[in-house]
C-alpha cells in the first residue's frame, strides 16, 4: 500500500510539473507573438514615417517648380540699370524704327510648330462640350478660382456657327482660346525670367550667349540691343487678345478661322495663306494659315511685339512696367488703333467686347498643368 501511494504521489508530482511546464512554455510562447507582433508593428510604423518624409522631399520641389511656372505673376526685377537701360525714346540705330525684320527669323518656331501638328483632328461642337463637361471645366469656375483646364484644342468645330444662343457660343468661343493665350503668354513670362537672368549676370555662359542669338532672331532685334528685346519680349493682356480673336473672326465662325485657324487676320505675302474673296486683282497678301490654333496665337503676339506700326503698345506697355502696374487692356487697346482699316472704331470695339462679356476677369488666371508638364517636372 505504501509503495502505491508513494507511487501515485509521484505520478501527481509528475502531472504537476508537466502541467507547469507546458504553462511556462505556452506564456513563453505568447511573449514572443507579443514581442514578434510589437517589433512588425513598429517596423511598419518606421516604413510608413520613412515613406512619408521621402515622398514630401521628392514631391516638394516639383509642387515647388510647378507653382513658380504657373503662378507667379510678379514682375522679374532688373538690378543691372546700366546693362538695360530703357532707350524708348532713342532715335540711334539701336532704336526699334531701324529695325528690319525677317519673317522666316520671326516665325521659324510658328513654322516648326506647324509641321509637328499637321495631323490634327477636328471634333466636333458636342464632343468638345463633353470634354468640357467631363474635365469640369467651366468659365463660372474661372472666373472665381482664376483656374484654367489644360484642354488644348487645335481646330475650331465646325458647328460653332450653329449654336444659336449667342452667350453660348462666345463662352463656347472663350474657352477654347483662353488655355491657348495663357500657354503663349507662360512661355513668354519663362523667356522673360531667363533675359533678366542674363542680363544680371556679369559673365554669360556659350549656352546663353545661343538662347540670346536665338531670341534676338525670334523678335527682329538684328542690332542685337538688350533694351529693345526687353522691350518686345512680353506677354499680352488676355483680355485684349480674346477680344482681338472675338473681333478678327466673329466669335470663331469666319472662313479664315475655319479653314485657316487664322485667329486674328494676319497678312502674309511669301507664307502660305487664304486669298481673301473682295482681294482686289494684283493684290499679293494674303491671310496666314495655320494648321493649329496655338501657332496662331504665337504669331498674333510675335506680330504686336515686333512690328513697327505697334511700336507705341510696346512703349505704352514697358511704361507700365517701368511703374509697377499691371497690363491694362483697356488702356492698351488705343494703341491697336492701325490693327483695322476702321482705326479708332476698332478700338472702340474692342473696348466694347472686353467690358460687355467680363474678359478682364481672365487676366489673372493661370493655366493648370497638363500631363505632359508634369512628366516634364519629374
Amino acid at each position: 500500500m505504501k509503495i502505491k501511494s508513494a507511487k501515485k504521489i509521484k505520478n501527481k508530482n509528475n502531472d504537476q510539473l508537466e502541467l507547469s511546464f507546458r504553462g511556462a512554455k505556452n506564456k513563453n510562447k505568447k511573449n514572443k507573438n507579443f514581442i514578434y507582433s510589437n517589433n512588425v508593428s513598429s517596423i511598419s510604423r518606421i516604413i510608413l514615417s520613412s515613406a512619408i518624409v521621402i515622398s514630401f522631399f521628392y514631391i516638394a520641389p516639383i509642387f515647388l517648380k510647378f507653382t513658380d511656372k504657373n503662378f507667379n505673376k510678379k514682375e522679374f526685377a532688373n538690378n543691372s540699370k546700366k546693362i538695360l537701360a530703357y532707350t524708348l525714346n532713342d532715335k540711334s540705330k539701336t532704336s526699334e524704327n531701324s529695325e528690319i525684320l525677317k519673317e522666316e527669323d520671326l516665325l521659324f518656331d510658328i513654322f516648326s510648330l506647324n509641321d509637328l501638328e499637321s495631323d490634327s483632328v477636328r471634333l466636333s461642337a458636342s464632343t468638345i462640350k463633353q470634354l468640357f463637361e467631363d474635365t469640369d471645366y467651366n468659365l463660372k469656375d474661372v472666373r472665381k478660382k482664376k483656374l484654367v483646364k489644360p484642354v488644348a484644342l487645335t481646330l475650331l468645330p465646325k458647328e460653332i456657327k450653329m449654336i444659336e444662343n449667342t452667350k453660348k457660343r462666345k463662352d463656347f468661343f472663350i474657352q477654347i482660346v483662353l488655355p491657348l493665350i495663357i500657354k503663349e503668354n507662360n512661355n513668354i513670362r519663362l523667356d522673360r525670367k531667363t533675359l533678366f537672368n542674363i542680363i544680371n549676370k556679369n559673365n554669360n555662359t556659350a549656352k546663353e550667349k545661343k538662347w540670346l542669338e536665338k531670341k534676338y532672331k525670334q523678335y527682329g532685334v538684328s542690332s542685337k540691343d538688350l533694351s529693345t528685346l526687353k522691350i518686345r519680349m512680353d506677354e499680352i493682356p488676355v483680355s485684349l487678345a480674346i477680344a482681338q480673336a472675338a473681333k478678327e473672326t466673329g466669335w470663331g465662325t469666319s472662313r479664315f478661322a475655319q479653314e485657316g485657324n487664322a485667329l486674328f487676320g494676319q497678312w502674309t505675302w511669301s507664307g502660305e495663306g487664304l486669298k481673301p474673296k473682295d482681294a482686289e486683282e494684283g493684290e499679293g497678301h494674303k491671310v496666314m494659315k495655320f494648321n493649329v490654333l496655338q501657332a496662331s496665337v504665337r504669331a498674333y503676339q510675335r506680330n504686336l511685339n515686333t512690328h513697327s506700326t505697334y511700336r507705341d503698345f510696346r512703349k505704352a506697355r514697358a511704361e507700365l512696367r517701368d511703374q509697377g502696374k499691371l497690363l491694362d487692356s483697356m488702356e492698351l487697346s488705343k494703341y491697336l488703333n492701325k490693327y483695322a482699316e476702321t482705326g479708332n472704331q476698332y478700338v472702340e470695339v474692342l473696348r466694347k467686347i472686353i467690358k460687355q462679356n467680363k474678359l478682364k476677369d481672365f487676366d489673372d488666371a493661370r493655366l493648370l498643368p497638363s500631363s505632359v508638364d508634369l512628366e516634364s517636372l519629374i
